[in-house]
């Protein structure tokens, strides 16, 4: 809700803030007015994930005291709801500016309400915060990151016992909680009289995580024929720093390059523009090095170290890099063919994609006989059919279009560190075959049929903005299109509908074809934006990926 920003300002500069920051305040109101009034015209939200913005002062920033304010809100969620003596939570934090801060804050506030708090020494990734709430028995965990975002950003992501974000009717009921602390008055920021204990978790914590996923792995002599493979790493200035270059050292490979001044954990990301595996831009270093050096294989991760992505060499020598979509897809179906060859596959065995993943990977489940679920955007959705199935079923592997992907049980989140471990070991086993991952890909292609993906967004700034997002929206809904790329509809999935879906309710479309075509809709969480994803099927998807984009894109 917007509010009188001068007023609330003044409320700072009156009340009990610390000197530097309202030293800051006065400095943005003389200085950057425009700048001054975001800072301060509405809360910073605390949404069904936690939170995330740019840092600086103000409440609508990250900072101490709007950290300190949703933790205290936590706190009394995690209270309320979680019996025994002993009630714990897991903190850890990435390399951005002030995470460690944030971090040390979230820690102090969590044992001034008596709770027991487990925060790590350093930083680590997010897939090992999920895995240490387990191992721990925590009730809770909170990773202060703010994963690809510009470095502006800084965010707080809340886990539950189950190692797995939040989802509902959790995450609701805990933003009640901290919309409910509207002063930092109201935080217990120092240690009373039953203060809670404060103990780190370090190196026994990384070696139990590496043992139990890299036990996920499934070909060691194709790793020990192969051990000479070489690959570029780099963590882009993050977490996965240490542990995927041991993950991968513990799996026989002898030959990882890094890119050193990426080696370097920085919040500023200096050699980026922005710290996303995704963008081609963010990997150029590391294809330098792998030109010099004649590596195999590039391997990048972002800053919390949960999304991976690739690049491979072409039957030409050429590095080419792998999207999401492939990456997943590879990987399901190199898991498949050896849970098949080791005889592992059975009814009960599954794997998961989110809806706007590629339906690659449910053509190659199904090949193998497993069960393929299909749930809404966002990790945490694969995790809550993981806990679904606890004690019925085995999750295989899952991923998302968005380069996140895990194998196993062990983590609840998407892992860069297994997924980097499987890449490897893939390309060994491809190796056996006389083939790169690239030649690897090509046959999936081969046998599944060609699939193209591609996502457009389109940004649509202020209340205006807002109104043409929701009026795009309503138009598809009234008026659906009749056919895709010149091919007749034949489903459309609203997912605004749950009695239909079977899922939350999300305000999603989809649009497939006859021809096996899809095209998926949806307004962006957390920015002003809507996004189409395209997906065609045949040999020729490339040019359907242009005529669809050119049909929903004016």
């Amino acid at each position: 809700m917007e509010k009188d920003y001068r007023a609330v300002a003044q409320s700072w500069l009156d009340g009990n803030y610390d000197p530097a920051t309202k030293c800051q305040i006065i400095e943005l109101r003389n200085n950057d007015p425009a700048g001054f009034e975001d800072a301060f015209y509405r809360n910073l939200e605390f949404g069904t994930g936690g939170l995330r913005g740019i840092m600086g002062v103000g409440t609508n920033r990250m900072n101490k005291y709007t950290v300190g304010m949703a933790t205290q809100g936590l706190a009394n969620y995690i209270k309320k709801h979680c019996t025994g003596d002993d009630i714990k939570v897991c903190i850890s934090f990435d390399s951005r500016n002030h995470s460690k801060e944030f971090a040390k804050i979230t820690a102090d506030v969590l044992a001034a309400n008596g709770l027991h708090v487990f925060i790590f020494d350093n930083l680590r990734p997010t897939p090992e915060l999920s895995y240490a709430i387990r191992k721990k028995g925590a009730q809770a965990g909170v990773m202060v990151t703010a994963s690809h975002n510009p470095k502006e950003y800084n965010g707080y992501k809340v886990f539950w016992s189950d190692g797995a974000q939040i989802t509902s009717p959790v995450d609701k009921d805990i933003v009640a909680e901290v919309n409910a602390i509207t002063d930092p008055s109201m935080v217990k920021f120092e240690p009373g009289d039953e203060c809670g204990e404060i103990e780190t978790m370090g190196h026994e914590m990384d070696e139990a995580y590496l043992t139990d996923i890299l036990s996920l792995t499934l070909s060691p002599e194709s790793r020990a024929r192969h051990k000479d493979l070489k690959f570029v790493y780099t963590p882009l200035h993050g977490t996965g720093v240490r542990l995927v270059p041991e993950a991968l050292k513990r799996l026989g490979f002898e030959n990882v390059y890094h890119v050193p001044e990426q080696d370097v954990s920085d919040g500023d990301f200096p050699t980026v523009q922005s710290p996303n595996p995704e963008e081609p831009s963010a990997l150029k270093m590391a294809l330098e090095v792998a030109d010099r050096e004649g590596a195999d294989i590039v391997l990048a991760t972002d800053p919390d170290a949960d999304r991976m992505g690739i690049a491979v060499r072409d039957n030409d020598g050429r590095m080419v890099l792998f999207n999401g979509n492939q990456t997943g897809s590879m990987l399901t179906y190199y898991i498949l063919t050896r849970w098949k060859e080791l005889g592992k596959l059975d009814s009960t065995k599954y794997v998961v994609k989110t809806i706007v993943t590629t339906e690659l990977i449910r053509a190659i489940a199904e090949k193998f006989g497993v069960r393929v679920y299909n749930v809404l955007t966002g990790f945490k959705y694969i995790a809550e059919i993981v806990k679904r199935n606890e004690g019925k079923g085995e999750f295989i592997c899952g991923g998302e279009e968005s380069y996140g992907f895990n194998v196993g049980e062990f983590v609840r989140d998407k892992d860069a560190m297994i997924a980097c471990s499987m890449v490897a070991e893939c390309a060994s086993w491809a190796a056996d075959q006389g083939k790169t991952l690239y030649q690897l890909m090509q046959d999936i292609y081969a046998e599944f049929g060609y699939y193209r993906e591609s996502l457009t967004s389109l940004v649509r700034k202020g209340k205006s903005g807002v109104e043409e997002i929701a009026a795009i929206m309503s138009d598809l809904r009234t008026a659906p299109p009749a056919e895709l790329a010149g091919s007749p509809v034949v489903r459309v999935i609203d997912y605004n509908k749950p009695e239909e879906t079977g899922l939350p309710k999300s305000n999603v479309l989809q649009f497939f074809n006859e021809a096996g075509d899809v095209v998926s809709v949806r307004p962006s969480g957390t920015e002003p934006k809507i996004k189409f994803y395209f997906g065609a099927k045949g040999d020729d998807a490339d040019a359907k990926i242009e005529k669809l984009r050119a049909q929903f894109i004016k």
